[in-house]
């Protein structure tokens, strides 16, 4: 039976069979290769979609705003001071607001129980942008990108490892998607960075179905060991305090992806990151943890992010494909 997510909600990886994640995967190349060759597509002429972005984002909005228009929609964008959302007006009444006026919903802020509370009220699709637990849109950019190296479904059984906040709602995500599609995850940091032991235990249940295997580890020769692909991100993330930068320095300094760190890797690894990135000084984050702690680089060095192994730019592109296939296949 061909698979239709049609008014369906995109809230987390959880609710989707591997077959639909396969889905949304194969149907992000679809659309990216029309893009690439300039095939119109304007599938969903005439419709709205509102973003609202509790957090602000770079790729997320573009993403959404370009897909949106190549797919023949308008977007509407609310910013953290556009929308009343949970201040003057409760998530429930947005949600049945925006729901008569638009086609679909996207939500990129703060508790999944956010997200969850405007899909239960708003009677269009909705989709997660980001929660503090999940970043499913970016799940389905990321295997796009390990399978254009690796080959479709050549990922499987292959190992993916995670390395420093591997409770943070990217490798929260990441753990999901690699147990629904049989790849091996490994979350390698400190004991108190690693994922909710509720959702480990959930996942090894969806992984002992597939395949797959999930390793929690403190140990980076142990999660280094094999990895075909080596992913991080920031080690303190949007909305958090910046207090935490040197606990957090502390904690995660040993799993800073380095030459000598990828160098542990499997021989064709790549290594991944779902931007933004602290890799040099050329933000104004980057200076001032330089200026306090002496810390030029920080979850990556700036050779691994510049160097022939990093595929973080493919990935940051890939998110436009795979936002388009969500909205394409929940409003078709």
């Amino acid at each position: 039976m061909p698979v239709s997510l049609s008014g369906r909600h995109f809230l987390k990886l959880l609710d989707f069979t591997p077959e639909e994640i396969r889905y949304l995967i194969d149907l992000s190349a679809e659309l990216k290769a029309k893009k690439r060759s300039h095939e119109p597509h304007r599938y969903l002429e005439g419709r709205n979609v509102a973003l609202i972005f509790e957090k602000t984002s770079t790729r997320t909005r573009c993403a959404f705003e370009v897909g949106a228009a190549d797919l023949g929609m308008h977007a509407v964008y609310l910013d953290p001071s556009a929308s009343q959302i949970g201040k003057k007006e409760s998530i429930a009444d947005t949600a049945r607001v925006l729901g008569r006026m638009f086609d679909g919903i996207e939500y990129r802020g703060f508790g999944q129980e956010r997200v969850e509370e405007l899909a239960e009220y708003a009677g269009v699709p909705v989709w997660n942008g980001l929660t503090t637990e999940f970043h499913p849109t970016q799940m389905i950019a990321d295997v796009l990108t390990m399978e254009e190296e690796f080959g479709r479904d050549g990922m499987r059984g292959r190992k993916v490892t995670f390395m420093g906040d591997a409770g943070n709602n990217v490798g929260n995500s990441l753990m999901v998607v690699c147990a629904k599609l049989g790849i091996d995850f490994c979350a390698c940091g400190p004991a108190e960075q690693m994922p909710d032991a509720a959702l480990v235990e959930q996942c090894r249940a969806v992984a002992a179905e597939t395949g797959a295997t999930i390793t929690l580890t403190e140990s980076v020769d142990e999660g280094a060991a094999g990895a075909s692909v080596i992913y991080t991100d920031i080690w303190v993330s949007m909305g958090e305090s910046a207090d935490l930068w040197g606990e957090r320095i502390r904690l995660l300094s040993p799993y800073q992806v380095n030459a000598e760190l990828m160098a542990k890797a499997a021989p064709d690894a790549i290594f991944m990151h779902c931007l933004p990135s602290f890799h040099d000084r050329k933000t104004t984050i980057g200076e001032e943890v330089f200026q306090k702690f002496g810390l030029p680089e920080l979850e990556v060095t700036d050779e691994v992010f510049e160097g022939p192994c990093s595929r973080v730019f493919d990935e940051a592109e890939n998110r436009l494909h795979s936002i388009k296939a969500v909205m394409y296949a929940t409003l078709r």
